[in-house]
């Protein structure tokens, strides 16, 4: 018998109903949302149930049939939904980033791992085809030993709703962490962060300061570090949200502008002259459709919000095809009773970080340990 979903959040959460109810371990989809006109279009595009279909998260907890409940909610609620959530015995799944401080995620924590339950962070980043490329390219060797690696998500939120306004950049970093720390399968020990340019006094919510910040890692295992620029507003820089890995035999490299292929560069041997020769090559990141049930692998190109226009999709660039994969990650998950990809611990190591990075800026650039919840 297969799951019964919820998907709370339909503003870009809509983008998620169709994967969920195509995808063979899911009998069925409940949507939810407090607004009512997005209720009924979601729910009348989709041909949901009228039972279905409810505005109170609370009744959503209170369905014994619901099995997973996926958060596509405001970032100021993932923490404590997520607790609900798993406390009413639901498995989570839920948009980044997992909290907005340490004590939140801890709360997260301690909640997955006394209810049981599945809870995933869903973060698109590790899903995408360039990341699958780069992940390909390490695991076969062909970067070598790594010495560097890098992210970066330049973003401007202007008219995005009020909750952003002022927003730290490093909170909502994990976009940037992510990869780096995936692709080396570690986590961040301590953290360097200065902010950079100022924010008007009317645009400091949050009591921050920085439009931007960039911060260096120290990383568990290896001598390389990650180096991570983040900015939200007031930065004139086309979104991306991209990562290098660079390695003593080649490298990987988003390119400068979202839709242009990937970098790839292969060191060469050394010649009478200084230095070694560095070849680059434009590398397509390919679709990797074959990875998933073949009732969802449409969705790695196909959107379904609106004809594709809501800011999630446009400035997030489609999110690199990753959510058939997401899905299909947190389901496996449930069915085969194992963690997936962004468990509660690395969904912790990857938010904490940016959390940490913020506080150190907030501190003149100090170093901050990183703690492990882990």
């Amino acid at each position: 018998m297969g799951l019964r979903v919820a998907v709370v959040g339909l503003s870009f959460g809509a983008e998620f109903v169709p994967i969920h109810q195509r995808h063979p371990d899911v009998a069925s989809v409940v949507v939810c949302d407090s607004d009512p006109v997005a209720l009924q279009q979601v729910g009348d595009r989709f041909s949901v149930p009228l039972p279905a279909r409810t505005p109170s998260f609370e009744a959503v907890l209170a369905d014994d049939d619901v099995d997973l409940v996926h958060l596509v909610t405001p970032f100021t609620l993932h923490a404590e939904q997520s607790v609900a959530a798993l406390e009413a015995g639901k498995h989570v799944a839920c948009t980044v980033p997992m909290g907005m401080s340490t004590e939140e995620v801890r709360r997260v924590v301690d909640a997955a791992r006394a209810s049981g339950r599945v809870f995933a962070m869903m973060e698109t980043a590790v899903f995408t085809r360039e990341f699958l490329l780069a992940r390909a390219l390490l695991e076969a060797g062909e970067l070598g030993e790594v010495s560097l690696v890098r992210g970066a998500h330049y973003q401007d939120m202007t008219g995005w709703p009020p909750y952003w306004r002022g927003l730290p950049p490093m909170h909502y970093a994990t976009h940037a962490v992510a990869p780096a720390l995936a692709l080396l399968r570690t986590r961040a020990t301590s953290v360097r962060c200065l902010g950079s340019g100022r924010n008007p006094a009317d645009e400091d919510a949050y009591g921050n300061p920085f439009p931007a910040e960039v911060a260096v890692f120290t990383l568990e295992g290896t001598d390389a570090v990650l180096e991570v620029t983040r900015s939200l507003q007031r930065t004139a820089r086309p979104y991306t949200e991209s990562f290098s890995v660079l390695g003593d035999r080649g490298g990987f490299e988003w390119p400068q502008l979202e839709g242009e292929p990937p970098l790839v560069f292969r060191m060469g041997q050394p010649e009478p002259s200084r230095g070694r020769p560095v070849t680059s090559e434009r590398m397509e990141a390919l679709d990797r459709a074959d990875l998933l049930p073949p009732s969802i692998a449409p969705f790695t190109r196909e959107h379904v919000h609106s004809g594709g226009e809501h800011l999630s999709f446009l400035q997030g660039g489609g999110h690199g095809g990753s959510h058939p994969h997401l899905v299909h990650d947190v389901v496996r998950a449930v069915v085969e009773r194992r963690p997936p990809a962004a468990g509660p611990e690395v969904a912790a190591d990857w938010t904490l970080a940016g959390l940490c990075a913020h506080a150190s800026a907030m501190a003149g650039g100090i170093e901050v340990t990183i703690p492990s919840i882990g």
